[in-house]
């Protein structure tokens, strides 16, 4: 099956979908973009260290701080967890093979991205006029939390001084049956990512205030369960193309 055009969520049953080496999408520069600190990670750390591997000029740029996942935290108020997480996003992307002068951080309000994300579009044009990516990761479009919809707008209406790159979007909230919705009219395949994917875990595991008790004052902490990390952890990535 290759690039199947689909009417319910390919998530349901992944393993139909056609696999792709990264040389068959590989261009440089390729940009990552992520509404939280670990979305890039998460949903396509496998992606960014094959891309390094070749040497390809990789970018990531994080849109919001990440400050809501411990809100009620006196250990780790605002100012320490956007650092925290700031900290967590370099060392999880060096160990994929991107250097810090190579990560960006828009430092938007966590939650409120939909409400910010206007006033810094002028920036994210010049940023991307600057950068010239032929090829961009995007969270999904319909991605069911607010931050990453919010994010793939910012990007969709920035892109216009691009001569077309392309967009390949990833799942991340979609994983979860309670919130995923429909995909209809979507090409969707898997990369294959199996040598990198011990890596990939280490990365994640860098993550230590996402995926463990390291912030333990907070009864309200968001914190990704087993559950939800082994959807990121296959030897495949999963993407979305919409045809435009």
């Amino acid at each position: 099956m290759n690039n199947q055009v689909l009417e319910i969520s390919p998530l349901a049953n992944p393993y139909v979908l056609s696999i792709k080496t990264i040389e068959e999408i590989a261009a440089s520069p390729a940009l990552i973009v992520a509404p939280h600190p670990d979305d890039e990670t998460l949903g396509c750390g496998g992606a960014i260290a094959l891309l390094r591997a070749l040497n390809y000029d990789v970018r990531v740029l994080i849109v919001s701080d990440g400050t809501l996942s411990h809100p009620n935290s006196k250990k780790y108020p605002p100012p320490e967890l956007k650092a925290l997480r700031e900290s967590e996003t370099l060392a999880a992307l060096n160990l994929l093979g991107v250097e810090k002068k190579s990560v960006t951080f828009l430092g938007l309000q966590d939650g409120s991205v939909s409400k910010q994300y206007k006033n810094i579009t002028d920036t994210c044009r010049m940023y991307l006029a600057g950068l010239k990516p032929q090829i961009i990761f995007l969270p999904w479009r319909q991605d069911p939390h607010p931050d990453h919809r919010a994010t793939w707008n910012l990007i969709h209406d920035a892109t216009n001084v691009l001569k077309k790159p392309r967009i390949i979007e990833y799942p991340i909230w979609d994983w979860d049956p309670s919130q995923r919705g429909f995909m209809s009219q979507v090409q969707c395949w898997r990369l294959d990512i199996s040598k990198m994917l011990t890596l990939k875990e280490k990365a994640i595991t860098a993550y230590r205030s996402q995926t463990t008790n390291l912030i333990d004052d907070d009864p309200e902490a968001f914190i990704l369960t087993p559950e939800m990390l082994s959807n990121f952890t296959h030897p495949w990535e999963m993407y979305i193309e919409v045809s435009s």
